[in-house]
């Protein structure tokens, strides 16, 4: 197969670049795409290299040994050498014979503060858009030999390149091999970001979320020592934890960063704020609507005295407010920031005070619907706040229909999906389904002991020592 002549056929890459040299008889044919690759490079250290070899009879083996780029291949198909040419490989041609020089270029953004994941007392640097980038930010952390990074090449168009790490003597290895199985099993056209390989991933019909994405370095670097693989997509800022377990959403990184019983007191914030999200609305209709011998009869003489003037029931009106709320943030989410803030008064003071005076709102829904979902948003997943919503539409119509009953039916169906959830075939309740008591010392309690691995059940050892 004539190499240099196929590409010349090659149609609609007006940024492909064919340069061709004559040295000894000898045509030398330097490929390189333009937009991705980088130019000082090529003439620098290929090039000035080319230029000085006159004297030199087998120029292909003498470019392979001489040139200085610690990168380079010898190709011997077709398509790999279009592989290397579209990942930003310079092709250099001598006697149908071929070499790519790695001289990658990319428009990268720097390292910077994450935007989704505050660290207020810990590390500030986040994962970007680059895979050796966010490779090198947890190699900085992790230093160690038995750190393991697999690759695997997905996406029919895109050839997404994409990362299994793991600390090989901590994570289950039939684990690993398992995760490696499902990924090449992915047949798709392309990866854009790695919010791609959660539905492939997963089989959980929970509205919870049972793959963990995270831009933080420190966050990942502690799931590995936990005996967690990472799955890292090149061109996404977001790595995959799995498995990941329901408290792992009450948890953060900045936990570890402070006093225990500081920790102990947030966590126990983060639980109040899950039930109040959930149960708040639900509640509230409930006892309004069917079982007003919950309330102290002053309290109800004042909700009655508010809602007379509204002429939709209870659950009408928490689906008005709860569908404003929705719209108010998705669109403060989508408009640009300096426009956010004027938007996000605009709605929640002026249109709320114009509901409640023309008597279609009454002031205690509107109290009630803020609590609930600033509540929803003490969690950094979006995953998590979109769960929340789910089921709070779903106790809100089930205490409707049933009142208090309704409530505890739907507690029942939380716990019991909870409870059929695995994260990759480990229970997602862990550790208090089953049961761990060693574990449950970093729960929604903390206690003053260091952990050095808080999940057992995925390591080839229990936990290694507890330090005080």
């Amino acid at each position: 197969m004539n190499y240099l002549a196929n590409l010349k056929k090659e149609k609609n890459l007006s940024d492909l670049i064919i340069k061709e040299i004559t040295i000894n008889n000898q045509v030398i044919a330097i490929i390189e795409i333009d937009t991705i690759t980088n130019s000082t490079s090529i003439n620098d250290f290929i090039l000035r290299k080319i230029s000085y070899l006159e004297k030199e009879n087998n120029i292909y083996e003498y470019l392979y040994n001489n040139l200085p780029c610690i990168n380079i291949k010898k190709i011997n198909n077709y398509n790999d050498l279009i592989t290397m040419l579209v990942n930003a490989f310079t092709i250099i041609i001598v006697d149908n014979k071929v070499l790519g020089i790695e001289t990658i270029n990319y428009p990268l953004r720097s390292v910077s503060e994450s935007t989704n994941e505050k660290s207020i007392t810990g590390p500030k640097d986040s994962f970007i858009e680059h895979f050796n980038t966010n490779v090198g930010l947890i190699r900085k952390r992790i230093k160690s030999k038995e750190l393991k990074l697999e690759n695997i090449t997905i996406g029919k168009y895109t050839n997404t390149n994409v990362g299994i790490m793991y600390i090989n003597n901590i994570t289950k290895l039939p684990l690993k091999d398992k995760l490696i199985k499902k990924i090449q099993e992915i047949n798709i056209d392309g990866i854009i970001d790695s919010s791609y390989l959660k539905k492939y991933l997963t089989k959980s019909k929970s509205l919870f979320p049972t793959i963990k994405s995270t831009e933080r370095p420190d966050v990942v670097s502690q799931a590995l020592l936990e005996g967690k693989i990472i799955i890292i997509v090149d061109n996404s800022p977001n790595i995959l934890i799995l498995p990941s377990f329901f408290i792992d959403y009450f948890h953060t990184s900045d936990d570890y960063y402070q006093k225990h019983l500081n920790i102990t007191f947030i966590r126990i914030i983060r639980l109040f704020a899950f039930i109040i999200a959930l149960l708040l609305p639900c509640y509230y209709i409930a006892i309004t609507t069917y079982n007003v011998d919950f309330i102290p009869i002053n309290l109800l003489v004042n909700f009655i005295s508010q809602r007379s003037s509204v002429p939709f029931p209870a659950f009408i009106e928490a689906f008005i407010m709860i569908i404003s709320f929705e719209i108010l943030r998705e669109s403060d989410m989508r408009i640009p920031s300096t426009q956010g803030s004027a938007i996000s008064i605009l709605g929640g003071l002026v249109l709320g005070e114009a509901a409640v005076s023309a008597g279609i709102i009454s002031p205690i829904m509107i109290i009630v619907i803020a609590i609930s979902a600033i509540s929803s948003l003490v969690f950094q997943s979006v995953e998590v706040v979109n769960a929340i919503r789910y089921w709070r539409f779903i106790l809100i119509i089930l205490s409707s229909l049933l009142g208090i009953y309704g409530i505890f039916i739907g507690i029942i169906l939380i716990i019991s999906n909870l409870s059929d959830t695995k994260s990759f075939d480990e229970d997602y309740l862990y550790p208090f389904a089953p049961i761990n008591f060693k574990e449950q010392k970093d729960g929604f309690i903390r206690t003053n002991e260091k952990i050095m691995l808080r999940n057992p059940i995925l390591s080839n050892n229990h936990i290694r020592g507890i330090q005080k």
